[in-house]
């Protein structure tokens, strides 16, 4: 048996982050747990910290520390708090992965600081590769670190690659469940409420990725991601309605030929195979049975009602900071429709509102980033007070 592999978690507390601690549990004799964050879940930390034993956990809301440190204070468990320290404890020694599970924009800094340390990458978080895609890539080469994608997705066509290293892909195919709003056109969703854009159909997410899958942002995120992850060109990557989510994406090769990777949709296998490649490990998730599945569906995305695609492609097309903008302006906007301050139409139009008005930077470094995502969370949240 091969030495264990050491794990960081960095967003232990929400649905990625649970669902891996089940893998790592399912293989307590494999896999070491060195560190798991929470940013305000200070109490399932505790109680992961408690059941898991961890090395170290960090709670970013500084406020909680005290009441994290004081229930932990028995536990052989150290305690940081702090955005800063979550830079600090993926570089650890006994630190192997870092499977980044955070939301939004928060993923990014930890990730440069855990691919400067040389780690494995284990990526949940999307917005990382979207708003600083050129420099994570052209990071992660110059230290020699892999970088594995853990959206259902991107590791589909991660898993239809090998074998295939010397044929280069025509195209990708993303697939999409369509979400809860499936077949809706504008008029009907003009007054629809977050309650019923929780409600996805196959997947059990959190809140943040469940409306924008709802609005099919989620969606335009892992096209710029895809692009990064699998360099290709934007004309390369197209998005397909399928909404059994049997089919997780497609791959098309040169000849014509294409490969599909399925299953039922559970998030703990695309996250154990990122921590376990290239290795396949057993498991007892459900399988999949034909027979239940007599017909599987596929069809265009409604790009008119649903603008955030679109909005997501125009940002790849032109590059720059312009999707570092998107990504920020999406974050205000959710959070504004989840508040009730906004409509869900609102989301999209806010969000094209806040592209065109931000300032733009065709090659940036992080410090124009930090300055462009600050500059259009003002924006989007100017227009959401005028909309």
């Amino acid at each position: 048996m091969s030495e264990k592999r050491g794990i960081a978690i960095l967003g232990s507390t929400g649905s990625i982050g649970t669902q891996a601690l089940e893998v790592i549990e399912a293989y307590s004799d494999r896999f070491d747990l060195r560190v798991i964050t929470a940013h305000h879940n200070a109490d399932l930390l505790i109680e992961q910290a408690k059941k898991f034993q961890p090395q170290s956990v960090v709670i970013v809301n500084e406020e909680k520390y005290a009441y994290v440190k004081e229930a932990l204070k028995e536990e052989d468990v150290l305690v940081y708090a702090g955005e800063k320290s979550l830079s600090e404890v993926v570089a650890f020694d006994s630190v192997d992965i870092v499977l980044t599970a955070l939301v939004g924009y928060a993923g990014l800094k930890p990730t440069i600081a855990a691919i400067e340390a040389r780690k494995t990458i284990a990526l949940a978080n999307k917005e990382t590769l979207v708003v600083a895609g050129e420099m994570i890539m052209k990071l992660a080469r110059e230290k020699g670190v892999n970088i594995f994608p853990v959206d259902s997705e991107h590791s589909a066509i991660f898993q239809c690659l090998p074998g295939e290293y010397m044929n280069p892909i025509e195209k990708i195919y993303l697939t999409a469940s369509g979400g809860p709003f499936r077949g809706w056109k504008a008029d009907a969703l003009a007054n629809v409420k977050k309650e019923q854009a929780l409600k996805h159909p196959n997947w059990e997410m959190g809140a943040k990725i469940t409306i924008d899958s709802a609005s099919l942002m989620n969606k335009g995120l892992e096209v710029i991601e895809a692009k990064w992850l699998f360099n290709l060109n934007p004309e390369q990557i197209d998005v397909i309605v399928h909404p059994q989510s049997i089919v997780h994406s497609l791959v098309q090769f040169e000849d014509g030929s294409m490969k599909a990777q399925m299953g039922l949709p559970d998030m703990k296998l695309p996250i154990q195979y990122a921590l376990t490649y290239p290795e396949r490990w057993p498991t007892g998730f459900p399988r999949f049975n034909f027979m239940d599945y007599p017909q599987l569906t596929f069809e265009k995305p409604d790009r008119e009602t649903f603008r955030n695609l679109d909005l997501a492609y125009a940002a790849m097309d032109k590059g720059g900071t312009l999707a570092c903008a998107l990504n920020a302006a999406n974050e205000v906007t959710v959070a504004a429709f989840l508040k009730d301050q906004i409509s869900f139409l609102d989301i999209a139009k806010i969000n094209e509102g806040t592209m065109e008005k931000c300032s733009f930077i065709s090659h940036p470094d992080l410090g124009a980033l930090v300055e462009i995502d600050a500059e259009a969370r003002r924006v989007a949240n100017e227009l959401i007070v005028k909309a």
